[in-house]
């Protein structure tokens, strides 16, 4: 009977995103609900499966994991890129690897609904109203301020284009940023990540994390941002030092962050960064809705039909 392992369904609800009963007779799922990454309890959780169904970037699959894991016939994981995973060392195992579509429309709506709430902070006004109190905060207008874009990749441009609906000015910039890309969204090009940082209100970073990426805002560039400036990170926690962060907010140096993703994930529950009170946090959901999970789950069944019939797809070379 194969087994199935689906990893780190924090919500518990990958068995109603798709239809796993259409799966030929005899395989059985299991859900796991934690995160589990130490490699000895890792290799022991799943010894006995022959199929894992990974979400990405959350639980780390190198080369080790593959090579002490000989029952394992096929790796999936939700889209068709995932970083904590060494797909070369699958393959050599002799395991197959499949992935799924991704949407292009969470992560760019959850940026807007943190940006607005903490530019309007709501989630403060929140707590203070279960607390029986009445406006203590007053928040800010996005018109005619200033969006500083680090990333004008798919998520930045289209976090760019929201923002000029608002009547914002847009800067961007990345290492790699050319005036034709300016152009073709119709932002402003930040001369250099100095320039953007001192002239933003409100800072939001999107792109991809790389060794030359990691602390691309870290405790220089804080300070060169306005004491009234916002920063949004919903793209991968390493971008920002966050241990420069705290510090920028717990001695106020900048007004406020609004911060989806952290390192370690999920954030531990003691993490100083949950004492602030001037920061938005929620864990990791950009890319967590309804919809995009039926797309993960339901794919992730269809790539185990097609390799149990002997024809693989969204096969990742």
């Amino acid at each position: 009977m194969p087994k199935i392992a689906i990893l780190d369904d924090y919500a518990n609800v990958s068995l109603r995103m798709a239809d796993w009963e259409s799966l030929p007779e005899g395989y059985e799922t299991v859900v796991f609900t934690d995160n589990l990454v130490e490699h000895d309890a890792l290799v022991d959780r799943l010894k006995d499966f022959e199929i894992v169904c990974a979400m990405r970037e959350r639980t780390p699959f190198p080369a080790e994991i593959f090579q002490r894991l000989p029952k394992l016939k096929l790796f999936v994981t939700s889209g068709m890129r995932n970083n904590s995973v060494d797909f070369p060392a699958a393959r050599a195992c002799g395991i197959p690897v499949c992935g799924t579509a991704t949407s292009g429309n969470t992560t760019k709506e959850h940026t807007w609904a943190m940006l607005m709430a903490l530019a309007r902070q709501v989630a403060h006004d929140d707590r203070m109203m279960r607390e029986g109190k009445w406006q203590t905060r007053i928040g800010i207008d996005l018109m005619g301020r200033t969006l500083g874009v680090i990333g004008l990749g798919k998520l930045g441009s289209q976090v760019s284009e929201i923002a000029k609906l608002f009547g914002m000015d847009v800067v961007a910039w990345s290492p790699n940023l050319t005036e034709e890309r300016c152009a073709e969204v119709g932002v402003r090009k930040a001369p250099s990540k100095e320039a953007l940082l001192r002239e933003a209100d409100i800072v939001t970073v999107h792109i991809v994390l790389s060794d030359r990426s990691r602390h691309t805002i870290d405790a220089a560039s804080l300070a060169m941002m306005k004491p009234t400036a916002l920063l949004v990170n919903t793209s991968r926690g390493p971008i920002v030092d966050e241990d420069a962060l705290i510090d920028a907010l717990k001695n106020n140096r900048i007004a406020g962050a609004a911060v989806d993703v952290f390192e370690p994930e999920p954030l531990p529950a003691d993490h100083p960064i949950r004492k602030l009170d001037n920061i938005l946090l929620t864990p990791h959901m950009g890319y967590v809705t309804e919809e995009t999970y039926k797309l993960f789950y339901g794919e992730m069944v269809e790539d185990i039909i097609a390799w149990h019939e002997g024809k693989p797809i969204r096969v990742l070379n």
